[in-house]
């Protein structure tokens, strides 16, 4: 691969149906314990933004204010102009799937499907469609216990793409697989927010990890957590192999940059 294909901008993704974010002078603590903040950030509809720092700088906690889980103890968190509400805003997936262990693959995407307010008759058409966006193809009719770890974090972000809500919130998914497993899912959640263009905030502990997925990377200091760096991933989305990108000189720039600012960030 060439390094002006390596640098060239991917195609705006599409953005129809896609959220902004507006993070306003937002500080939370629990407890009189300051745990994130001061932040402000704007994220635009369409951008994959990446959250990355050491154990305790606030990323999930910014999360949750984010999906509306949390309210911000001062400031203030909207998305597409409104105070986000839990459960209707966004799409998330924690580092557990949180399945439910006695339905099969086909009863949790359905159930999904219901409270999204899908017709019965269109829910087995939506969870095909779903099931062939994260590569689970022929398993509607396994238990979640008989599936492999990996394939229930698929089940995960296919139940949480169940809603087509505009925003897709993805808090260290990737954390307990091992690395191929890791890698493979990387790949599959950047081509599937690349077809869909939903806004996606993704929070994680690894370099590797923010620059591959991001269009952003924004790194985090320790807590309570500000931002130490804002970074755009200018690496082609889309037509290209995900080993050559991760073998890429500019990918590994990018990475030691990454990995350089949450050391310092940690250490400061």
């Amino acid at each position: 691969m060439s390094s002006s294909e390596i640098t060239k901008t991917a195609e705006d993704p599409r953005t129809s149906q896609s959220a902004s974010i507006r993070i306003e002078h937002v500080t939370h603590a629990y407890g009189g314990v300051t745990a994130v903040g001061p932040v402000d950030l704007t994220v635009r509809p369409g951008e994959f933004l990446v959250l990355v720092g050491a154990s305790g700088c606030g990323k999930s906690t910014l999360l949750r204010l984010i999906a509306g889980f949390e309210q911000p103890t001062h400031g203030s968190v909207r998305v597409s102009g409104t105070a986000p509400r839990p459960g209707k805003s966004a799409g998330v997936v924690f580092q557990t799937p949180r399945l439910f262990p006695w339905r099969t693959v086909r009863g949790n995407l359905d159930l999904a499907l219901r409270y999204a307010g899908v017709d019965w008759a269109q829910r087995p058409t939506r969870r095909a469609e779903l099931l062939a966006r994260v590569g689970l193809e022929g398993t509607a009719e396994r238990r979640i216990w008989e599936i492999s770890g990996g394939q229930q974090q698929r089940v995960a972000i296919a139940r949480a793409l169940a809603a087509e809500n505009p925003l897709f919130l993805l808090d260290e998914p990737f954390a307990a697989l091992d690395a191929l497993t890791r890698e493979r899912l990387q790949e599959d959640l950047r081509r599937v927010t690349a077809q869909t263009g939903r806004t996606t905030v993704f929070v994680t502990h690894s370099a590797d990890e923010a620059v591959f997925l991001g269009s952003r990377v924004v790194v985090l200091t320790k807590g309570p957590g500000t931002v130490a760096l804002e970074l755009p991933i200018t690496l082609p989305r889309d037509d290209v192999d995900a080993d050559e990108l991760r073998e890429s000189r500019e990918f590994n720039e990018l990475r030691v940059r990454v990995a350089h600012a949450v050391k310092t960030a940690a250490a400061a």
